[in-house]
């Protein structure tokens, strides 16, 4: 669908706020998405749930974590009153954990602190863990309406491409100067339409790689479509090379189905999940059996050594080995806060690392490739 071209006299490359407005909110009612789940029985809890998610991950993947999430704990009260394994449990697979921890910590919060109820000014929410200025504005405009300014990805790609502006976005000048495109532009009316309209457009149309230029109602205004560069903005952040590391991770079997998992410490890589025990680099058999006396009081029969894999933090490469590890038998339970056997015939409400998950789930085929 191509829209025609609107005879509106200003500049191609810049539209007034009036006028961007009409713009997109009229795209929107024509084009906007109104069925997500988080849009129905909209609430500042679903809210702020949703937003959440939403950083870092794509709605297409948000939405069966929202509603199972929504099912398991469907207000304020239930997740303040959550377990967080369970919450991490729920969480696995969504990766930046941090969010669900901050989830937890801004429940009790609200619980505690303002009786339930969500605050409805921006220095009140920008004060609760995990709610920066953009998500601010999206709960204030969404779930109260109210003029609250955003600056997601998505309005990003839209203000960058719009204004033809061919600096990294991340730089202070050029957030500095984003966000005050983004204020202006907020209308004071259908505040919770036009959040929504802005984020549709770049998620949609604007989108990375290959914007959908021909049904976008700024075509004729779009400083980066008029010169043809549309396709490169917004710049990349500057290329930084990551450093990478190594670690052993150790699968003690005690029987085929039970496996000990440890829970990490609350701060660091994989905070307060529970993962399987890790050594530096690639230690020596002798010295991983060593270990597990040691440290577990466990005897191992023998070490065998998978294929190693890389996973990407967002500040170095991990690349992995995983040592299967046969416990010799042991009739004393051996499980404390930190440790468990976790049986892989059950499912628990723990948090594990995709990794750690991917690891157990393929754990046969390892068995069936080391054995």
């Amino acid at each position: 669908m191509v829209i025609a071209q609107p005879s509106l006299p200003f500049p191609k490359s810049r539209l007034a706020p009036p006028q961007f407005q009409e713009l997109l909110l009229n795209w929107f009612n024509h084009f906007g998405r109104k069925d997500l789940p988080w849009q129905q029985n909209k609430t500042p809890y679903r809210v702020w749930i949703s937003e959440i998610m939403l950083q870092q991950t794509q709605v297409s993947t948000v939405i069966n974590y929202f509603n199972r999430f929504i099912e398991y704990f469907p207000n304020v009260e239930t997740l303040a009153a959550a377990n967080e394994d369970a919450i991490l449990h729920l969480w696995t697979g969504l990766g930046y954990y941090n969010r669900a921890r901050n989830l937890h910590k801004t429940a009790k919060i609200i619980i505690q602190h303002y009786k339930g109820k969500f605050p409805d000014q921006l220095n009140e929410l920008e004060k609760l863990p995990g709610i920066g200025r953009s998500t601010a504005g999206a709960i204030l405009s969404i779930a109260f309406n109210q003029p609250a300014a955003i600056l997601d990805g998505n309005v990003k790609r839209v203000l960058t491409r719009l204004h033809g502006i061919t600096e990294w976005p991340g730089s202070k000048k050029i957030n500095e100067q984003l966000w005050l495109l983004a204020t202006q532009y907020t209308p004071a009316q259908r505040s919770a339409d036009y959040t929504q309209a802005i984020m549709d457009l770049g998620a949609t149309l604007c989108v990375r790689g290959k914007p959908r230029c021909p049904e976008c109602p700024f075509q004729y205004f779009c400083s980066a479509h008029i010169q043809g560069i549309e396709k490169t903005l917004p710049i990349a952040k500057p290329r930084k090379t990551l450093p990478v590391r190594q670690a052993t991770l150790l699968i003690l079997r005690k029987k085929p189905q039970l496996v000990l998992l440890e829970k990490r410490p609350p701060v660091g890589v994989w905070a307060s999940l529970w993962s399987l025990p890790q050594m530096d680099g690639t230690p020596s058999p002798s010295a991983i059996r060593k270990l597990c006396k040691q440290r577990f009081h466990l005897n191992v029969e023998q070490v065998l050594f998978d294929k190693s894999f890389r996973h990407t933090f967002s500040h170095f490469h991990l690349d992995i080995v995983p040592a299967l590890l046969n416990v010799k038998v042991d009739n004393r339970i051996m499980e404390d806060a930190h440790q468990i056997w976790y049986n892989l015939q059950r499912t628990q409400a723990i948090g594990l690392p995709a990794p750690i998950k991917l690891l157990l789930n393929n754990l046969e085929k390892i068995c069936d490739s080391l054995c």
